[in-house]
């Protein structure tokens, strides 16, 4: 039950972004591009003490054999562009970077359950990749209970089981939540349980990305010939 998903993660995928990952958690997949900090050209959005983050996400339409309507999916995918919006700016530090704009991409490749999860965790190594500074790491992972038994990562048969979908989107270090999401009823004595396998999961999740920003600092500066402090 405390088993997850293979995490196989590629970072600087995308020559023309300022960062860009790609993040696969079992047959799921997400790309993510970043674009700026940059000049916001919106007077109305543009705030003198800080950055604003606009994202947009969307699933290929031959990310799974489901065909749903298009007014469905448009508006799942305006929450979860909200939703990764609002995580991020917790997490950036906006004020480093006034009356500018950072845009975020993401594009579910393939999809087979937790696309909220990996499409933030390829989000955080898209805005390293771009040296964007942020407070910490943001780690998602999903939980599901069964038969009193908490799942962690789950897939997409596990997540239309009909029992309680759990997001968490961590900051490892300090365990901060800064997106939590639960479809469905969780009774209150799987809650502390699932509350802190999933923050466990985070942090072995970060554990992978720091693994992958590392090895990504290392060849650069191996082309450069310059001995990094990792």
């Amino acid at each position: 039950p405390h088993e997850m998903r293979k995490l196989k993660c590629e970072v600087g995928v995308a020559q023309d972004a300022d960062g860009s990952a790609i993040v696969e958690q079992g047959y799921t997949k997400v790309l993510a591009t970043v674009y700026g900090p940059r000049e916001c050209e919106n007077r109305l959005k543009r705030t003198n003490d800080r950055a604003i983050i606009s994202c947009s996400y969307n699933k290929a339409t031959f990310s799974s054999g489901v065909h749903m309507r298009k007014m469905v999916t448009d508006k799942k995918s305006t929450e979860v562009s909200v939703m990764i919006q609002n995580t991020f700016e917790a997490a950036v530090l906006l004020e480093k970077f006034p009356k500018s704009q950072i845009d975020i991409f993401v594009q579910v490749l393939q999809s087979d359950g937790g696309e909220r999860c990996v499409s933030i965790n390829a989000t955080t190594l898209a805005l390293i990749n771009a040296g964007i500074p942020m407070k910490d790491y943001v780690c998602a992972c999903a939980a599901t209970v069964y038969q009193d038994t908490a799942l962690l990562d789950i897939n997409h048969l596990e997540e239309f089981s009909r029992g309680p979908l759990f997001m968490l989107a961590v900051m490892p270090k300090s365990e901060k939540i800064v997106q939590l999401q639960l479809d469905n009823r969780l009774h209150n004595d799987h809650l502390d349980k699932v509350v802190k396998q999933t923050i466990q999961g985070c942090k072995d999740i970060q554990v992978l990305l720091d693994r992958k920003i590392k090895e990504r600092t290392v060849e650069a500066a191996a082309a450069y010939d310059i001995k990094p402090r990792v």
